[in-house]
């Protein structure tokens, strides 16, 4: 099945994205956790697929993208690679495999990249990790970077609540997201921060924006089961459905339940 929209077939890569952004092309990036929908989201015609650490919420049922461990999103990004051929792969480092120390970062970058096939990584924060952004790419791997919202700091801000409206906390975004550039960033994602703050970053960071609740970007991230409609407790103003799966699903195996028990399935033609 050929994607939808896609005028390239060819590998998306860092250095293509950045061509994106200066003819004016749109991003489009998605969250995957496994094989199957990964495979699905790259068939469809997706530019970018994000391994998130969302994994930890919307797979694992944790409250925060906290508890998942370097492991965990190691399984999660080398499941989803084995079933990516276009679209490049972004794994997120998971909350404490990076702010200890350069080092230590380095380490656990570069065994992500080692043990799953993903083509770069995502780093929550700004000039904080600076050190260990240059020590990741000085190693030779690319760095997402990730300003605003910033979930894995969430115990720090207390809220999911818009961040940056403040000018103090958007002129140290706006640094941060500098400073981070001219490290060799070759993206960022802005999480929930206001619309016009998005167009001032734009306006002074030559690199990809990608936007989620930072309205118009140079693309868009959304995570997966979300606008699949799979997550019907979660409803931000930002997020756009594009399907009802907990409907059809539950609606789906509800009939499965009901012939199951009826004994209508199997029917002989479902035999050997």
């Amino acid at each position: 099945m050929s994607g939808y929209l896609v005028e390239d077939p060819r590998k998306v890569t860092t250095h293509r994205l950045i061509e994106m952004k200066r003819m004016g092309k749109k991003i489009a990036m998605l969250t995957s956790y496994d094989y199957t929908t990964a495979k699905i989201v790259d068939a469809a015609g997706v530019d970018v697929i994000l391994v998130g650490d969302s994994a930890s919420n919307v797979m694992a049922g944790n409250v925060t993208t906290l508890p998942i461990t370097l492991d965990q999103m190691i399984y999660h990004a080398r499941s989803v690679c084995r079933g990516v051929k276009r679209a490049l792969v972004v794994c997120d480092m998971p909350f404490g495999t990076y702010q200890v120390n350069a080092t230590e970062g380095v380490r656990n970058a570069v065994r992500i990249m080692q043990e799953t096939g993903c083509d770069a990584l995502k780093l929550e924060g700004g000039v904080e990790i600076l050190d260990t952004v240059r020590a990741i790419l000085d190693a030779g791997i690319p760095v997402m970077g990730h300003l605003g919202l910033t979930p894995q700091s969430i115990n720090k801000f207390g809220t999911y609540t818009v961040r940056a409206r403040e000018e103090k906390e958007a002129e140290k975004l706006l640094s941060d997201a500098r400073v981070l550039a001219e490290a060799g960033c070759f993206a960022f994602v802005l999480e929930k921060i206001p619309a016009s703050l998005t167009q001032r970053v734009i306006a002074e960071v030559p690199v990809p924006i990608i936007g989620i609740g930072a309205g118009a970007a140079d693309g868009q991230v959304l995570v997966i089961d979300d606008m699949l409609g799979k997550n019907n407790d979660f409803s931000p103003k930002f997020l756009r459905r594009y399907a009802d799966l907990h409907g059809v699903m539950t609606d789906a195996i509800g009939r499965y339940v009901k012939d199951v028990k009826s004994c209508d399935f199997p029917n002989a033609g479902e035999q050997y």
